[in-house]
């Protein structure tokens, strides 16, 4: 990734919260060499001008749910009211336009098997307006949930990176979300960054107790704080899906490959009659060609590529009414 358009300082900050997005304003400051003042301003900036959000987030691999991309050929005119109702839902982690518009895809994260088949056996066919339905299974994760996109910006030198990882204390806890995390795991939802004063709030527990539970779903990767923004402030206006198919036996080492490619924001492998599935993005329309058919068409393995470019995503992992635009990290 390349800094053309964009204070190097911002894409700096970014990678930083997305390594420890918790990290206190001094924290940030002493690892890049800055005061907590420029930190605090340039921060409520990204924020302001760059569609910043820190959100808590639940990894479904993690804690074992199944979740399962959806694409949903609609007509014109109901595509934006369904593609904005799936994002209310709290079953699923985003939902994009595509295809011109007349196709929603999403990925649900169900946490039960009656939320699952409520809404593929109950809900989706029972909408006239959807034309077609296709439900693929995520069999494996290559890159995406806690890994961010923005690591592979470089923006940080190793020691850097080193700095800011979070340390936990204690020994490791099961990946569990209990019925009484649930107050604690909300109000992170809402902001990844809630100070431990208004978690105390928030949850009725003592900070203390705050604290201990949250360093224990943190490391257990029950909880992941993920770093959310507008890419295409920053100079990356096209976001597409690319659904591969790969040689059975080149599944797994094109999987890792596509993990490793700066244009990746997300790879898994999927059932159906495509078998990978990558979220890249890129600069522009040049840029998405020159990966597609370069860097990914060369790949020994790669059999078939369909790409679906995204016109709009109206939900990333959590719902923000005023949201838009392409996928980020």
């Amino acid at each position: 990734m390349e800094f053309r358009d964009h204070d190097a300082f911002d894409w700096q900050l970014l990678q930083a919260l997305g390594i420890n997005a918790r990290a206190s304003f001094s924290r940030l400051a002493s690892v890049l060499g800055v005061s907590d003042q420029t930190v605090a301003r340039r921060y409520r900036r990204l924020r302001t001008e760059g569609g910043l959000r820190v959100v808590g987030v639940r990894d479904p691999v993690v804690l074992g749910q199944d979740t399962w991309t959806l694409r949903l050929r609609c007509t014109p005119d109901a595509s934006e009211s369904i593609a904005r109702a799936l994002a209310r839902r709290p079953d699923t982690a985003w939902i994009a336009l595509t295809s011109g518009g007349t196709e929603v895809v999403g990925m649900t994260r169900a946490r039960t098997r009656d939320e699952h088949d409520e809404l593929l056996l109950g809900k989706l066919p029972r909408t006239p307006s959807i034309v077609e339905i296709q439900a693929h299974q995520m069999l494996h994760r290559f890159f995406g949930g806690p890994e961010s996109w923005m690591a592979k910006s470089r923006a940080l030198s190793d020691a850097q990176v080193a700095a800011l990882r979070p340390h936990h204390d204690g020994r490791p806890q099961a990946p569990v979300i209990t019925a009484d995390d649930e107050s604690l795991v909300a109000a992170l939802e809402r902001d990844g960054r809630a100070t431990f004063a208004e978690l105390e709030k928030a949850t009725g527990r003592s900070e203390s107790s705050v604290r201990r539970r949250l360093d224990q779903l943190l490391e257990s990767g029950a909880l992941y704080i993920d770093v959310q923004f507008e890419t295409e402030r920053f100079g990356y206006a096209s976001a597409a899906m690319l659904w591969i198919t790969a040689a059975p036996s080149a599944l797994d080492s094109v999987g890792r490959e596509l993990a490793t490619h700066s244009e990746v924001s997300f790879a898994g492998a999927t059932s159906g009659a495509c078998n990978l599935l990558a979220v890249i993005v890129c600069r522009d329309v040049a840029a998405l060609y020159a990966y597609v058919s370069g860097r990914l068409g060369r790949l020994d393995g790669v059999q078939h590529v369909e790409c679906t470019p995204m016109l709009r995503r109206v939900k990333q992992l959590t719902y923000e009414e005023r949201r838009s635009g392409p996928v980020g990290a």
